[in-house]
């Protein structure tokens, strides 16, 4: 069974959380405007200026750390000497690298999808319905959440864009996560996962396609309020249930589980290189849990 191994109490409302390939836990305080970083032995704190920028989404990517700053308009960029750097950008949220090294993020006020190569070029999507979450598949594709449309989006890696409406009214996906099969997310308004299976989810003329059918995954407690989601590597999806301060846990085969966080309202989850899964709880702590598929 997961347990949990490590509690880190933070002065600070936790919202995303990544670690790097040292095993370095890094995570954004959105309502106190700073970053911060515990080692497994010792919390740092960096405050951002100004302090109201409301950084949320953060990722390591090899030797950088990525973050958005909803409010402040811009993108941070932690290079591995600890200097902080900038980009603008329109409201970002969530973001995410490509195979190719290119930086994908949404502009969630604007209703934008951007796309930066490593050369600074900008390719914009403009998509209607609040674009949150994005991650990226194996092949290239990026998927997207549009919070208020009740959608999913689809770019491919030759820049096709198509929306994928969902079944289930109201459901207002946020988190997702991309991987060989195509997207799994969750429907914080609905208590229920999802998936669009990667073939066939769009044709070249940039319609969805039968293939491209959206199935939902209902959890026993409807009112859970799923947030992020992240796969395993055993195949597994892992998810934040908000409203009810858990951690979910989804096999291949549909079997959904929780484990009882302490604390409230979790929001960003990330894997470790060790195996282990870092939870960011806003009421002030990270916690690190040890999956039942780790010895």
């Amino acid at each position: 069974m997961p347990e949990i191994v490590e509690v880190v109490e933070i002065d600070g409302d936790p919202y995303g959380v990544a670690v790097d390939a040292a095993g370095m836990v890094w995570c954004t305080l959105a309502e106190r405007g700073a970053i911060a970083r515990w080692d497994g032995a010792q919390l740092e704190t960096f405050g951002l200026e100004p302090a109201d920028g409301s950084p949320t989404v953060i990722l390591a990517d090899g030797k950088d750390l990525w973050f958005t700053e909803f409010r402040g308009n811009r993108i941070g960029r932690i290079g591995p000497g600890g200097a902080c750097e900038f980009l603008p950008a329109d409201s970002p949220y969530g973001l995410c690298v490509a195979p190719d090294g290119a930086l994908w993020y949404t502009e969630l006020n604007a209703n934008a999808v951007v796309r930066r190569d490593p050369g600074g070029a900008l390719d914009r999507y403009a998509v209607e319905g609040m674009p949150s979450t994005i991650a990226a598949g194996p092949d290239g594709t990026v998927w997207f959440t549009l919070n208020q449309a009740n959608a999913i989006g689809r770019i491919t890696a030759a820049g096709v864009l198509t929306v994928q409406p969902l079944p289930t009214e109201a459901a207002a996906p946020v988190g997702i996560t991309a991987r060989a099969d195509g997207a799994w997310f969750v429907e914080i308004g609905a208590g229920q996962l999802g998936h669009i299976p990667a073939e066939g989810a769009a044709t070249a003329e940039g319609t969805a396609t039968a293939g491209g059918t959206v199935t939902e995954f209902p959890l026993p407690d409807r009112a859970a309020r799923p947030h992020a989601v992240v796969a395993g590597p055993d195949g597994a999806l892992w998810f934040t249930e908000w409203a009810s301060s858990r951690l979910g846990r989804m096999t291949v085969d549909g079997t959904v589980t929780g484990l009882s966080l302490p604390g409230a309202e979790p929001h960003g989850l990330t894997f470790a290189p060790d195996g282990s899964i870092w939870v960011a709880m806003e009421s002030g702590a990270l916690v690190r849990v040890r999956p039942d598929t780790v010895c």
